[in-house]
């Protein structure tokens, strides 16, 4: 339900004129999450700073090592990176699930937003256990795929579908995979609420910008064709190197490049040798979002994807899109406006879509076009956290903030800033576990 309450007056004196005043009590939040890195990582990244600091004391708890615990501290999160956390199930989870739950009824959470299969497993169970007021969880993909065994995915399910009566509301980062969350018996129906997986664009060039292929040395190459992910299973690199071969056959002067690294990389270095593409595998990049939007066409091949941070990056460069139609991909990615779709490992289909967006640069363009405007209209950080903060506030029935119109027409938050930097301090590093 919708709290109505009468909004605040604005401001009629500098609060840096007043007597001390107490400071508001801040709802306290702990994000639970598995990699805090990549996609789902960097989606709650972006929610954990973007959500309002006067109001929210924020935390973030996940498996140690990855690239955004420094940007997190230095943004004034607090970190808690818990010691034996890994990615895959085993039975030292047990010892994690004790750990969370210490640091739960320690710091006494009132709200625990768990993000991923096991991050939100363990969390879930965690929060339960520690009698946690506010239980939310966030969809960005699925851990069950048809490349999976039968035994490993009746054992997901099951777990996936045991922690839903702990959970109060669940968030989707797209509605189709809000959708399949609920046919899938994961959530509730009506339980799930779309919370679009923001982007930041800032430093992504608006139109194509084929001067980065210097840094890989492909300047003055034809077209350009590529990727950017980490390559393993799910991003099925090798039928990204099967669809490169078919499109070299009628495009001799195309180059493929992988941004990237992962445990399948040497796995599509030796395929493209054998099958005489040429592909350049760049290794991890921290400018890939710049090497996206300098390629002509942006493939996606992967066989399960929430939504793909690198695919809403490429299309808010004005990249013409080939992607799998997977999960929330089409949500993004629709034929014809924003981009052409194919079956997952229909690498013909792939092929045939790539050479069409070749040979059909004017069309290829206008859906790149298309598909900038959409990303820029929609997936700012700051829509998705206004998104994810409603859903706090509606789980405790606080009404919104208090805004009043700006000189530009536009609606401001009644902030003081003066509090903002005595709330938002950086943050020494806390290890779950351990000192």
């Amino acid at each position: 339900m919708t709290t109505t309450w009468t909004p605040a007056p604005q401001l009629a004196v500098d609060p840096a004129d007043l007597p001390p005043q107490p400071q508001p009590e801040r709802v306290k939040v702990l994000h639970v999450i598995t990699r805090f890195w990549a996609g789902a990582g960097g989606n709650t990244l972006l929610t954990a700073i973007g959500t309002d600091p006067t109001r929210f004391d924020v935390w973030v708890a996940g498996c140690p090592g990855g690239d955004l615990w420094p940007r997190a501290r230095e943004a004034g999160i607090r970190c808690v990176e818990v010691r034996g956390f890994r990615e895959v199930l085993r039975i030292g989870d047990l010892v994690v699930l004790w750990r969370l739950a210490r640091l739960m009824r320690r710091e006494r959470f009132t709200i625990v937003h768990t993000h991923s299969a096991k991050g939100g497993f363990l969390g879930r169970v965690a929060a339960r256990l520690t009698h946690t007021p506010v239980v939310v969880h966030t969809f960005h993909g699925f851990s069950v795929h048809d490349g999976l065994s039968r035994r490993r995915a009746v054992l997901y399910n099951l777990l996936e579908r045991s922690v839903r009566p702990f959970t109060d509301v669940f968030l989707a980062v797209s509605p189709r995979v809000a959708a399949e969350a609920v046919q899938r018996r994961y959530a509730r129906p009506g339980s799930v609420s779309v919370a679009p997986s923001a982007v930041e664009l800032d430093d992504v060039p608006a139109d194509g910008d084929r001067t980065a292929l210097t840094r890989i040395g492909l300047e003055g190459a034809g077209p350009v064709i590529g990727t950017v992910g980490r390559i393993d299973h799910q991003k099925s690199p090798l039928d990204f190197v099967r669809m490169a071969a078919g499109v070299a056959l009628h495009r001799p002067d195309a180059r493929f490049v992988m941004v990237g690294d992962g445990p399948l990389a040497g796995a599509a270095k030796e395929l493209a040798e054998q099958l005489a593409v040429p592909l350049t595998v760049t290794g991890y990049r921290s400018d890939a979002p710049l090497l996206s939007a300098a390629m002509d066409v942006f493939v996606i091949t992967s066989q399960y994807e929430g939504l793909g941070r690198a695919l809403t990056e490429a299309l808010g460069s004005a990249r013409p899109v080939v992607a799998t139609a997977v999960n929330g991909i089409p949500d993004l990615v629709e034929p014809g406006a924003t981009g052409l779709l194919a079956g997952v490992g229909d690498v013909g289909a792939l092929a045939t879509c790539v050479r069409w967006m070749l040979d059909n640069p004017a069309a290829a363009r206008a859906m790149g076009l298309a598909g900038r405007e959409r990303v820029r209209a929609g997936f700012a950080p700051e829509q998705m956290c206004t998104a994810v903060e409603a859903c706090y506030r509606e789980q405790l029935g606080l009404p919104a903030p208090a805004v009043v119109p700006a000189a530009t027409g536009r609606h401001v938050l009644v902030v003081p800033e003066a509090r903002i930097g005595s709330i938002r301090t950086p943050m020494s590093t806390a290890v779950a576990g351990g000192r």
